[in-house]
């Protein structure tokens, strides 16, 4: 088992992870649904705060993964919000209001059962994404701010997610700098090394004998305030920042090539 499954199976309290997932919404359903299950596994409270699409997604993967979701539900134990709703129930004059914000989710939290002898609840939202996307980039960070208040007052883990392409323009150190220093953790699309590998692919297509020492030049690098990151974002990232010029070629071919194996992995799972 891989650190990262590790991690969405045994989240620390106070944790609060982030997934980026507009190149592959499958990945999220997939380590966002594993994160939910796991807390419903163990007895925990799970708190899902998501817009309407999401929650179908996650109740299906969870149900294929063995949870009773409708029975998860009736007992208290899953709590389903709607993300846009919610967000605004907190938001005044256009900014997020701590009072307001505090009152609405340790409510939620309150309400969910949890097994006896269980204190620990974990909760996934999307209602920062929905700020990011409406390009309020301040208001989405002032809201991670919020919840990271309310993670060092309480026993719960928080899971993120923007709709943020990782082979994109936007995935770069200058544009996301304030989001990764607001988590603690930056959850890999894929935890298999899937992806790091169409990246190397890529590297290696492109650059030739250059890759390697790029390569050596990524692990020398590293930002102590960000979120800890997997290989292959932390890569990502370092391509814009090294070889501007090239980085955009890499990371369309890395595209392919990823996008390529994940779809014969799901006709392998189907099939």
């Amino acid at each position: 088992m891989s650190p990262w499954h590790k991690l969405l199976e045994h989240p620390h309290a106070g944790g609060h992870f982030v997934q980026l997932y507009a190149a592959d919404e499958t990945a999220l359903v997939k380590n966002a649904g594993r994160y939910l299950w796991e807390g419903l596994r163990r007895g925990e409270g799970v708190l899902v705060i998501a817009a309407a699409e999401h929650q179908r997604s996650f109740s299906h993967h969870l149900s294929t993964l063995g949870a009773d979701v409708q029975q998860s539900v009736a007992d208290g134990q899953l709590v389903f919000l709607d993300a846009h709703a919610t967000l605004a129930s907190f938001m005044r004059s256009g900014q997020p209001d701590w009072i307001e914000f505090e009152k609405v989710i340790r409510g939620a939290i309150r309400r969910m059962h949890r097994r006896e002898g269980v204190d620990s609840s974990r909760a996934y939202g999307e209602m920062v994404g929905i700020l990011w996307k409406a390009r309020r980039f301040a208001t989405a960070v002032r809201l991670e701010q919020f919840w990271n208040k309310l993670l060092e007052q309480s026993a719960f883990s928080l899971y993120c997610a923007y709709a943020i392409d990782i082979f994109g323009q936007e995935f770069a150190g200058s544009n996301l700098d304030s989001v990764l220093c607001t988590h603690t953790h930056l959850i890999p699309a894929e935890p298999d090394g899937h992806l790091e590998a169409a990246l190397n692919r890529s590297m290696d297509e492109i650059l030739g004998a250059e890759a390697d020492q790029l390569r050596m030049r990524m692990k020398a690098k590293s930002n102590p305030a960000w979120a800890i990151m997997p290989a292959a974002e932390s890569m990502i990232l370092c391509l814009q920042e090294f070889l501007p010029e090239q980085a955009q070629n890499i990371r369309e071919r890395a595209r392919e090539y990823y996008l390529t194996h994940q779809q014969r992995a799901v006709v392998g799972e189907t099939g």
